[in-house]
């Protein structure tokens, strides 16, 4: 991403913010302050992706708890009132996501539209099973054992060990894998994947997530509020997440080159 688009892209995230406004406004669908965003699991019926985070705001209400006919309205409305996600950033991800839509509309999904391989479920995913494996949206304890062990007495999570963690996980997924396969645009969701769960529960810029926040959030699906988790005040800008977004990067490169020398 340019510094340009950076710059740029902010502005278009007001423009984005002001007309879902209007539109709730003519339409009568205005965010009611007084809903309820207790967590409660999914029941047999509702509809979850490959993704925790959108699992989890649904699971919270931020989202149509059921999954269905989830508008783009819906998810900038919902990533700014959970984890005060700036619009532009959503925008930047969800408008690939909506190239999955099955409902008929390109400004609508239902949450598990995503289950589709290789728009924004990738192999190597964190804790689901590649597509060759017929399941590559149901949460696998194992996958995530092997995980947060990487984490092991670690209270907080820093960027090279985040950086870790994903290089491991993408080795065991191509070894068991025949048909693995990540190309640019699957790279860059997955560094996405890694550096939004640092970002959000961690300092920052700086990572070091909480290693207790990021296990509620992976293994339950649910925002860790009762653990001490607090929406931060600020937007998260397209600027902060390109940022840890390189720091990741650079991590990873840093560990692969130690491989090479061994």
């Amino acid at each position: 991403m340019t510094s340009l688009a950076v710059k740029v892209l902010p502005l278009f995230g007001k423009v984005l913010d002001g007309a879902i406004a209007v539109v709730q406004t003519f339409t009568g669908k205005k965010k009611d302050a007084n809903v309820d965003h207790s967590w409660h699991p999914p029941t047999p019926t509702d509809r979850r992706s490959p993704c925790p985070m959108l699992n989890a705001l649904a699971n919270h209400g931020y989202l149509p708890r059921d999954g269905k006919d989830v508008s783009l309205a819906d998810l900038v409305i919902g990533f700014k009132e959970s984890i005060n996600l700036a619009p532009e950033a959503t925008f930047l991800v969800t408008v690939k996501a909506l190239q999955a839509s099955s409902t008929g509309s390109y400004l609508s999904l239902h949450l598990d539209d995503l289950n589709k391989h290789n728009i924004i479920e990738h192999d190597g995913s964190l804790t689901r099973f590649d597509a060759h494996s017929g399941d590559n949206h149901t949460f696998q304890p194992q996958l995530f054992a092997s995980f947060i062990s990487h984490m092991a007495n670690h209270p907080t999570i820093s960027i090279p060990l985040a950086a870790q963690a994903r290089l491991a996980r993408l080795a065991e997924a191509h070894a068991i894998n025949p048909e693995f396969s990540m190309s640019a645009e699957n790279t860059r969701f997955s560094f996405i994947e890694t550096s939004s769960y640092l970002h959000v529960f961690g300092k920052g810029l700086d990572g070091d997530a909480r290693t207790d926040w990021v296990k509620v959030f992976f293994e339950q699906e649910r925002l860790p509020f009762d653990e001490g988790f607090v929406r931060r005040e600020k937007p998260m800008t397209v600027g902060e997440l390109f940022e840890i977004q390189t720091k990741v990067e650079d991590a990873t490169k840093v560990l692969e080159g130690q491989k090479k020398t061994v």
